[in-house]
């Protein structure tokens, strides 16, 4: 294409994530006949997606999060049967243990939460929860939540499946493309300037991940959320670690930990997140050293409160060390919809270590709201404008969204 054709679609949408590629899919598939353009300067599911520990929380305390959550379980049995191919969840179930008195009101709330979406959740004993994971000491927990639908899956797939059936659905992805400026006209934006030409369109999405920021300000916005380092570690193989456990999620040591083919596959949070202003975040994550001893020191000082849980956590080799960047808020919600007096342009971000779970509902709603229509989901508290006018790249921001990373407690 040459540098003075413009190329008129219906949806640009900005990165190739798995927000990205399940907007895509959502959108081409209801809008039969649109063009859906979806551009991604290195590979698909590169950065945030391939590197999550992708826990699929169906019951959590953001009662928000749910029905994104439930509109991905249901995607995945759809694509599944388009492709004739199976993502693979692993339905281990999720072990909630509470070892203090106000753990103990918040897993109870939890249960309340679960009846009122109607999954399956129930208390089991000491033994049921040494017999489910082997691995697990639970002589200090005074109530131990189960709930047995909850699973875990493969992210890269994940996202794959969604781009993979977009494009049956005729959505054209373009890697190695990248957006360099967003093109607007008044307070609408038009289209994307790229390395590749421009692209006009009716609606453009800012699902560019970490990199989200950038782009917002080039309207005066300023996105809401920091880059925040997730961190997990997989152990050495072990007898202790059957495959067919449950994830355990661990409140009281702010850890959580999931069965990895015979391997365990745990998180802790530690005091002082890393985090990074978006503009210092290289476009290729691969070249970002996110600890140069592989988060031995954060396993040094937070250990003890995994240990109190996992005594063999001293002597159990570590054999890989995974991070990544999330997008963080500081009240850990999602950032999703429309940009208060900006025309034609959508955000999809702030996963706040969520995104693999909430992909389908985030992507059927983004969709919705691109073509127009009403969104089945209710976004009012993923509000872009919540916090007012913020300076996402400044020292006191950037410490706000690593603060809410360090002090959660669930998976």
């Amino acid at each position: 294409m040459s540098s003075d054709t413009v190329e008129k679609v219906d949806l640009v949408i900005i990165g190739g994530g798995v927000f990205g590629c399940a907007i895509a899919y959502y959108y081409s598939r209801n809008n039969p006949g649109k063009k859906v353009v979806l551009l991604e300067r290195n590979e698909l599911n590169n950065a945030a997606t391939s590197r999550a520990a992708a826990l699929m929380t169906m019951v959590r305390s953001k009662r928000s999060y749910i029905p994104l959550t439930i509109e991905t379980f249901k995607v995945a049995k759809e694509m599944e049967e388009m492709l004739g191919e199976v993502l693979d969840f692993k339905y281990s179930g999720m072990m909630h243990v509470a070892a203090s008195e106000a753990k103990v009101k918040d897993l109870e709330s939890l249960m309340q939460i679960a009846k009122e979406f109607d999954q399956e959740a129930y208390y089991i004993s000491k033994e049921d929860a040494q017999k489910k994971a082997p691995w697990l000491k639970v002589d200090e927990a005074l109530k131990i939540g189960f709930v047995p639908n909850e699973a875990y899956c493969d992210p890269y797939m994940l996202g794959t499946f969604f781009a993979r059936c977009a494009r049956k659905y005729g959505t054209e992805i373009r890697l190695g493309v990248e957006a360099l400026n967003l093109i607007k006209e008044g307070k609408t934006i038009t289209g994307v300037h790229t390395s590749n030409g421009n692209i006009q369109a009716n609606t453009v999405v800012d699902a560019a991940g970490v990199w989200a920021p950038i782009l917002a300000e080039e309207v005066g916005v300023g996105l809401p959320m920091a880059p925040v380092r997730s961190q997990y570690w997989i152990t050495e193989r072990a007898d202790i670690f059957p495959v067919e456990s449950p994830m355990v999620l661990l409140p009281d040591a702010q850890a959580y930990a999931r069965p990895e083919g015979g391997s365990l596959l745990f998180g802790i949070r530690e005091s002082n997140s890393l985090v990074a202003s978006p503009k210092n975040v290289p476009n290729d994550i691969t070249d970002f050293v996110f600890s140069a001893d592989e988060g031995m020191d954060d396993l040094a000082e937070n250990g003890e409160r995994l240990a109190r849980f996992f005594p063999s956590f001293y002597d159990t080799g570590i054999k890989y060390y995974v991070a990544g960047f999330s997008g963080y808020t500081p009240d850990s919600q999602l950032i999703l919809g429309e940009i208060p007096s900006i025309e034609g342009l959508l955000i999809a971000s702030g996963c706040c270590g969520a995104g693999i779970s909430v992909a389908g509902g985030v992507g059927l709603g983004i969709a919705e709201l691109a073509a127009g229509r009403p969104n089945p989901f209710n976004f009012s508290e993923f509000s872009v404008s919540r916090f007012g006018d913020i300076d996402p790249f400044s020292e006191e921001w950037l410490k706000k969204c690593a603060a809410a990373r360090s002090n959660k407690v669930s998976g």
